[in-house]
């Protein structure tokens, strides 16, 4: 593979950790989740860095830890989904990896989320919630060089398609 590093990005419930998990594994390559390392930097999970910092103090603390992680190479990278907010974060993806967008429709996603409380931008009606997001972040993965619909699709074959697609 001639490419430094993998960058999964999408919206949450996607597929982003587990299809990385696994590609990584395929690849004899280091699995990093920014989201875990956000939370190791700060010492708390992202609902309390939301909860008493703000939105905004998480979004730094993300492009700060994407930075350092990029630095490495021979990794397969799980991204926040909201990390695509940022030009800064998605210069830095494009520089330094290739970039993969998951998707999945919006019933697989809420389903997928429905029950998760560490995800504190789908708290209250998670449909409603889902769905809004997905609006606004409708063309914001469009930046990867590669789109992955997740959706009835094994992770098996998801990681197949990753791999025929970066070693052309």
């Amino acid at each position: 593979m001639r490419v430094k590093n993998v960058v999964l990005i999408g919206f949450m419930g996607t597929g982003k950790s587990t299809v990385g998990k696994v590609l990584a594994g395929r690849l004899g390559w280091q699995f990093v989740d920014t989201d875990q390392k956000v939370e190791e930097r700060q010492g708390m999970t992202i609902s309390e860095m939301f909860a008493t910092l703000g939105e905004s103090a998480f979004r730094q603390t993300e492009s700060e830890t994407l930075d350092s992680v990029l630095e490495q190479s021979s990794q397969v990278i799980s991204t926040g989904g909201g990390a695509i907010l940022a030009e800064r974060n998605r210069l830095s993806m494009k520089k330094d990896g290739y970039v993969i967008a998951l998707k999945a429709a919006a019933e697989t996603i809420i389903e997928r989320v429905k029950h998760d409380q560490s995800r504190p931008l789908v708290q209250g009606d998670v449909e409603e919630r889902v769905h809004k997001l997905l609006e606004s972040r409708r063309n914001a993965y469009d930046f990867a060089d590669l789109i992955i619909d997740t959706t009835g699709v094994s992770v098996e074959e998801i990681v197949e398609q990753i791999i025929a697609s970066t070693l052309d």
